[in-house]
């Protein structure tokens, strides 16, 4: 049988095999080696800068204070201030100083200076209302209440300072009543206690403290404005009551001036300046003691302070045998009239630098009545006597009274960036003046009383947190004398000066 012939005829592939061929030719030709490319290379391609680090967050600075705004555009708010003085100091004591029945020569004593806390309402454009409460003065030996059993350096009293409400009349008026701080005589005699560049106020400056005033504050009325670069303040205040048992015409010293026990006149005072440069804000009474640079002011101001009948006296002695029915009758009474004219400037002096300076001086022509004198210690550390001079003892020098004085303050404030971008250094001096009717010198003249003070400001962050390192040197007067030929003054017979070094920690919120 004859083999057949098979012809093998090729039939078509499946599809999965031609996907395969696909794939492998499109493999074939990607391994193919490009022919290189001809001409000049383009540029690399910029490399990407890295992203920036993150900013740290700086801190917001203070402003105007704690601030609580009621309406959306900020017109109505309540804001809040606090300040606290923590004070350490250094001193030597003036003669026949006596401390819980020990002689003391000298001591270091910590005291709270000042701790206030304001509270500032404007809830409507025309209407405010200021609430200042605080307290002052203590340290473990004095301050407190009182005859409080616990001791006189405790429980301190935390007081109103000053409670006002106040109407806007118009852009150039404003009227206000209640316990106030709008007084006369100078620019320092409002001062804000907050602001200040030396260490302290001179107190000379409250020439009636804690008499016919609460701690500098006064009941009553006033008027402020301003119109232009002219600012004004006046007032009509009532005057607090002297404790009736601090002088009595018995105890008078002949031709000696103390404050009437029986005064009810009126107290009229006022100031007014005027601003050559920038002005200052005076929504709140405080004048600014350094504005560290940041205004240029100059301004000039004076002021008064009237009190009829404010102070008495008895010209001859007191009749010890036959007192008389009304032993007021032996007396006069003397109006107090307080005069005061002063400078403030405060401007940069190289804005690179961030370099300031500050100077102030006043004049003050105060009459009280014949030969009064007062004598100041802040934080008195003595208070125990074996001479019988108490208002000489401990820190004590006579700060105010009858006659003239003048003080003075410059600052510089350095540049910047000497203790790194945040603190700064402000060095200061400051001299008072005193030329009282009542301190007369050997020769029968006028005894003219010296106060120096040197100090250094750290400002870690403006007023807000601050050191003040401060220099006195304060005259000793305790020797003296009083002799009939000087007719009620003391003949001053030596002076001593004695260091006070003092250290504040100011906090301001």
């Amino acid at each position: 049988m004859p083999m057949q012939k098979f012809h093998y005829v090729p039939s078509r592939l499946p599809g999965f095999l031609a996907a395969g061929a696909l794939l492998v030719s499109s493999f074939a030709a990607l391994g193919q080696v490009a022919p290189p490319a001809t001409g000049t290379p383009p540029p690399p391609a910029p490399q990407a800068a890295p992203p920036p680090a993150p900013t740290p967050t700086k801190p917001v600075p203070y402003g105007a204070g704690m601030k609580v705004n009621i309406s959306a555009d900020g017109s109505k708010y309540l804001r809040f201030l606090a300040w606290a003085q923590f004070w350490s100091t250094y001193n030597e004591n003036n003669a026949n100083t006596l401390r819980n029945g020990i002689a003391k020569y000298d001591q270091l004593d910590f005291g709270i200076r000042r701790a206030r806390f304001i509270t500032l309402a404007q809830l409507n454009p025309r209407f405010l209302l200021l609430l200042d409460l605080g307290m002052e003065n203590q340290t473990t030996f004095s301050g407190g209440v009182p005859n409080d059993p616990g001791g006189p350096g405790k429980k301190t009293s935390f007081y109103v300072h000053e409670a006002v409400g106040e109407f806007r009349l118009n852009k150039y008026l404003n009227l206000g009543a209640g316990l106030n701080y709008q007084t006369g005589i100078s620019r320092m005699t409002a001062a804000s206690t907050s602001t200040m560049m030396t260490y302290d106020i001179p107190v000379v400056n409250f020439p009636t403290v804690d008499l016919t005033d609460q701690f500098g504050f006064f009941m009553g009325v006033y008027a402020k404005g301003r119109i232009g670069g002219f600012d004004y303040r006046v007032a009509v205040d009532d005057a607090f009551q002297i404790n009736p048992t601090a002088t009595t015409p018995a105890t008078l010293r002949t031709n000696v001036a103390a404050f009437n026990p029986r005064n009810t006149n009126k107290i009229y005072q006022g100031y007014f300046s005027y601003s050559f440069r920038d002005k200052e804000p005076n929504l709140l009474p405080f004048t600014q003691g350094t504005w560290l640079g940041t205004k240029n002011v100059l301004n000039v101001g004076a002021g008064f302070h009237y009190n009829p009948a404010g102070t008495y006296s008895r010209a001859a002695a007191y009749p010890t045998t036959t007192p008389p029915a009304d032993p007021f009758s032996t007396t006069q009474t003397n109006d107090i009239k307080l005069l005061g004219a002063d400078v403030f400037y405060d401007a940069p002096l190289d804005t690179a630098k961030r370099t300031a300076l500050t100077f102030y001086g006043v004049y003050y022509n105060y009459n009280f009545g014949p030969n009064y004198v007062r004598y100041v210690g802040l934080l008195n550390p003595g208070n125990g006597v074996s001479s019988g001079l108490g208002a000489l003892t401990g820190n004590a020098a006579p700060i105010l009274g009858t006659g003239q004085s003048f003080y003075t303050q410059a600052g510089l404030l350095l540049p910047r960036n000497l203790l790194g971008p945040k603190a700064k250094l402000q060095p200061y001096v400051a001299y008072l003046h005193n030329r009282l009717e009542g301190l007369l010198d050997t020769d029968g003249g006028i005894k003219g009383i010296n106060i120096y003070d040197a100090g250094l400001n750290l400002y870690l962050d403006g007023h807000n947190a601050k050191v003040t390192l401060n220099y006195r040197a304060r005259p000793d007067v305790s020797d003296q004398t009083f002799l009939p030929v000087n007719n009620g003054a003391a003949t001053i017979n030596n002076i001593t000066y004695r260091t006070e070094i003092t250290m504040q920690v100011q906090v301001f919120l």
